[in-house]
């Protein structure tokens, strides 16, 4: 079976989603960080996996569900720390961002399978990646992708055709970087703790976030 690997910053203010100041102050800021990270940790536990793993830069809290393991990122970029997570592994993994409140285990399900695919890949809508599946995780497909800049995704990608890997493509999604993408991601998954908690926070700001 796949192990499910979300990994995360602890949701601290000036740590997490600064781009988000302003409109929103550093401890909304964080405060809608925890929610997207609950809502996709709740997505991931409901997804059968060998096992499900925190990979943290911080400590837990009470927004972690039970049936999670938690292990601390190493230090490094970003392309480090993803590879690192990959290289724990020893056996087919999914590794997901806390950006995508939005996900369901149905969006999900199909990078579970692996019989006609060598990877997955969710391509997000600025350009990056908020999903990456690999049957057999290899550290170097991740190693020196330049990271949080618009062409990540398109750069992974080609990593992995270049390696000749079967790669299926799970939905582009929109992660949550700016307050733009706050209130689109609320809008579309109206359901999550994330939609609850910014239509708090954009009410008690008077709709000043945009």
């Amino acid at each position: 079976m796949t192990a499910l690997l979300v990994i995360a910053k602890q949701p601290l203010p000036g740590r997490v989603k600064t781009r988000l100041t302003p409109p929103f102050t550093p401890e909304e800021a964080a405060s809608l960080a925890e929610a997207a990270l609950a809502d996709t940790l709740t997505a991931a536990a409901r997804v059968p996996a060998a096992r499900h793993v925190l990979v943290l830069d911080g400590a837990p809290g009470p927004w972690l569900p039970p049936g999670f393991q938690v292990v601390p990122q190493v230090a490094g970029g970003l392309d480090v720390r993803l590879a690192a997570a990959f290289a724990a592994c020893d056996g087919p993994a999914l590794l997901l961002g806390m950006d995508t409140p939005q996900i369901t285990p149905e969006i999900l399900a199909p990078a579970l399978c692996w019989d006609a695919h060598d990877a997955w890949f969710g391509a997000a809508a600025d350009g990056g990646f908020w999903a990456l599946g690999l049957a057999v995780p290899d550290p170097a497909l991740l190693l020196g992708v330049p990271m949080s800049r618009p062409d990540t995704g398109a750069v992974q990608h080609a990593r992995l055709r270049a390696a000749g890997l079967r790669t299926g493509s799970l939905p582009v999604l929109c992660d949550v970087d700016t307050a733009r993408d706050a209130r689109y991601v609320a809008a579309e998954a109206s359901w999550t703790r994330f939609a609850a908690r910014h239509a708090r926070l954009t009410a008690s700001t008077a709709g000043t976030a945009s």
